[in-house]
This record gives C-alpha cells, sequence and structure tokens, in this order.
C-alpha cells in the first residue's frame, strides 16, 4: 500500500509537471488529485508514485478532453504537448530552465506572480504549495473561510489570465518574487508553530516541512540574509518545540517550560545560522527575518525567563516594527516591554486593551493573551481569570484551551 508520506513528497513534484505539461494549475490540482486517489487502490503500490501519477493523470486529461465537444480541436496541441513535455516517454524533466529547483519552490514561485494582488499570492501559495487548509489559511490572515475561499478562486483565475499557460519563472524573476517566497513560507511556519505543538508524526509535521522548503531556499539564494535568517527563525522554533507542553497535555508558558528539553543540536544550528546571516549583511540594514532570528536567538540562549536580555529584545522589536509595521509585532513589542520596564506596566496595559479592540483579528487575539498574561503576573489574578475563560471559548488548539480552562479556573502557576 502506498504510503502517506510518499503522497506527500510526490504531490508537488505531480502538481508542477501536470501544470507545466497541460498549462493549467486548476487542471493539475484536479487530475493529480484523481491519480493519487488511483494509487491508493492499487493493490500494489507503484515503485515511482510520482511518475506513476503522472502519467495516469496525463490519460485521465486526455480522455476527458476526447468526451468533451471540444476534442477535435484540443487533441492535436495535447498530444504535442505530451511528447514534448516526455519525450514521448517518462521523462520528467521541467521544460522551463529551472532544472534543479526544488518542485515546491518552483510552485511557489508562481504562485507569487506579482500580477496577483499581494492576499491572492499568499492564499494560493498557502493552500495550494504549503498544504494549509482554507480555515488555517484564513485564520492566518485573519479574514473569514469563506473571503479565503474567494481570494483562492480569483488568484487562480487571474494567474491564468494574465500568464496563459503555466510556467516556472526565470532566475531573475524569481529573485524579484522572493520576498514574498519568504513571506509564504514564514506564513506556514506560523500556522505549524501555533497550532501544531505537538505533531504525531512527519506526515503531519508541517513544522519541519516547512524547514525543507527553508533548506530548498538556502540552497538555492546561499548569499542572501533574510533567507538564511528565515531558516535559523525556524530552526530556533523547532529546537524549542519539545516541553511546549506538559505531561498532561498542557501548553507552558515561557516561564514554566523547562530550557533542559530544548534540542540543543538544533539550539546551535540555529544560533550558527543566525550569526551567518547577520555576518552577510555587511553594511546593510537587516530586515524583517534577521530582526526576528536575532529576537529569537536572545529567548534562546537566556537560560531563564528572569535572565532574559529583555531591553534588547524590545529594542528589537522597535526596530521590526520599523520594517515590518505589524499589529502582530506591536504586540510581542508591548509584551516584552512588560518584562523589561515594570514601571510602565499602566501605559502599556492601556495600550493593550485598546489593540484588543482595534487591531486585525489575529493581533487582537495575541493582545488579549499578553494582557491576561500580564494581569495574571501582577498578580490580579480574578480578573485574569475571567479573561482565560473567555478565550478559552475561542477556536484554539487543544493544549493552548486547557491551559486557559486551567487558568480561568485559577489553578496556580509558577511564581514569578
Amino acid at each position: 500500500m502506498v504510503l502517506e508520506e510518499q503522497f506527500r513528497a510526490a504531490w508537488p513534484r505531480v502538481v508542477r509537471v501536470l501544470a507545466a505539461w497541460c498549462g493549467d494549475l486548476d487542471a493539475a490540482e484536479e487530475y493529480a488529485a484523481e491519480a493519487f486517489s488511483r494509487a491508493v487502490a492499487q493493490s500494489r503500490p507503484p515503485r515511482d508514485v510520482a511518475a506513476w501519477c503522472v502519467q495516469v493523470a496525463k490519460r485521465a486529461y486526455i480522455d476527458d478532453r476526447r468526451r468533451g465537444e471540444t476534442f477535435a480541436r484540443l487533441a492535436p496541441s495535447v498530444a504535442d504537448r505530451r511528447d514534448a513535455a516526455t519525450g514521448g516517454g517518462g521523462d520528467m524533466g521541467p521544460e522551463d530552465g529551472s532544472a534543479g529547483l526544488d518542485d515546491r519552490l518552483a510552485l511557489l514561485f508562481v504562485a507569487c506572480d506579482e500580477a496577483l494582488p499581494a492576499g491572492g499570492q499568499l492564499v494560493l501559495a498557502l493552500r495550494v504549495v504549503c498544504g494549509l487548509s482554507t480555515a488555517e489559511v484564513a485564520r492566518h490572515l485573519g479574514i473569514q473561510e469563506t473571503a479565503a475561499a474567494a481570494r483562492l478562486t480569483r488568484a487562480k483565475a487571474a494567474l491564468a489570465s494574465a500568464r496563459g499557460e503555466f510556467h516556472v519563472p526565470s532566475s531573475a524573476v524569481r529573485r524579484q518574487r522572493l520576498p514574498v517566497v519568504l513571506d509564504c513560507v514564514a506564513g506556514m511556519f506560523t500556522v505549524a508553530h501555533r497550532e501544531g505543538f505537538a505533531p504525531e508524526d512527519a506526515l503531519s509535521d508541517s513544522g519541519r516541512q516547512a524547514l525543507s522548503i527553508a533548506d530548498a531556499l538556502v540552497a538555492e539564494f546561499p548569499g542572501e540574509p533574510e533567507v538564511r535568517a528565515l531558516r535559523a527563525l525556524v530552526v530556533l522554533a523547532l529546537a524549542r518545540r519539545p516541553g511546549r507542553v506538559d505531561a498532561s497535555g498542557v501548553a507552558l508558558t515561557l516561564d514554566e517550560v523547562d530550557r533542559r528539553t530544548w534540542d540543543r543540536r538544533l539550539v546551535e544550528a540555529g544560533l550558527g545560522e543566525a550569526a551567518a546571516a547577520t555576518e552577510l549583511l555587511g553594511d546593510d540594514d537587516p530586515g524583517r527575518y534577521v530582526l526576528e532570528a536575532v529576537i529569537s536567538g536572545l529567548h534562546t540562549v537566556a537560560s531563564s525567563v528572569r535572565t532574559t536580555d529583555w531591553q534588547s529584545i524590545v529594542t528589537m522589536y522597535d526596530a521590526l516594527h520599523r520594517v515590518w509595521p505589524s499589529p502582530a509585532v506591536l504586540v510581542a513589542q508591548l509584551s516584552a516591554r512588560t518584562r523589561a520596564a515594570p514601571e510602565d506596566t499602566a501605559a502599556i496595559e492601556a495600550e493593550l486593551a485598546r489593540l484588543t479592540e482595534d487591531a486585525p483579528s489575529y493581533a487582537r487575539r495575541d493582545a488579549a493573551f499578553a494582557l491576561a498574561d500580564l494581569h495574571w503576573r501582577t498578580g490580579r489574578r480574578h480578573q485574569s481569570a475571567a479573561e482565560y475563560a473567555t478565550l478559552a471559548e475561542l477556536a484554539l488548539p487543544e493544549p493552548v484551551r486547557r491551559f486557559c480552562l486551567q487558568r480561568a479556573a485559577g489553578t496556580p502557576s509558577t511564581d514569578y
């Protein structure tokens, strides 16, 4: 029987080849899904899942066209494209000058076409390439699921209208699209980090999959500081993933995590990658991911919350907010300030309260968590418990929901 891991690995390869062959990303997804469903039904798994699915999908595509009213017009061009794409056999090599490019990256660079609006690029990339569900994409972008689905449909139509047949862009165009691709990979990992506390297996571990894509980006752009910094960011977050929940599956705060459980090998690799990214900057100003990698490194090297260099973290968040003025960054900066400057608690509390009302939905939730944590740490447990009870009613990962219920019940936590 074909393993799910084989499907996960083969999917981007199959979609890329089919899209280049038939010129239609939508059709490529449709016929790839059909081929994969047939592969599952096989009593003996194909030796090469990707090649088998490509051939089955092509035959299904041609059969459907034959049955259509327009077969007489389309059949010759379909046959020509089949022979050109495969050399009359099973060759899966790209014809777009992108030989050696990771298939997931190839699809990302197609999805991040400048002809699409920014929201359309992200939705298309996160859904089609990164494999996030429409609901996960919607939560990440702070929009309704129906709006995310509509953006996806419009993005596919706009891409087909603007570019015609599918093709992977040249190396020069790929470099131009790199910032958006980085944002997509970062978005994929953000969702994985927020929702995947302890993945059951490699197939469900989208955090590791994001790292794999980041590795492919470094292979393609080894001298780009932002690319190296993004990989550092992902590696450091994965290094700290052990110990994010307690023995009963309840999420832990930074104050409660046993840092001895962190993966020291990944810690060293992530810190080394962050250092390499900063060295590559030269005299240039740091970008978003370099700053985020430095912040992550400062958290990682500290032996405890008390010994963390909170003032440097606040300074880094100030710089990050200038480069990337996201409400989520502002919430994180305010949270760090509660540690670095407790004398400013009243002003910080007022600003967090404002953000719980005025910020986009994803940042409102972050601000609400930061406010509840601030009230908990400053002894206002009754007020904090009520806030956590409200948060527990949101659509949260189970470890976080159980944490909120624990706090809502007033369960004592680590002394601060």
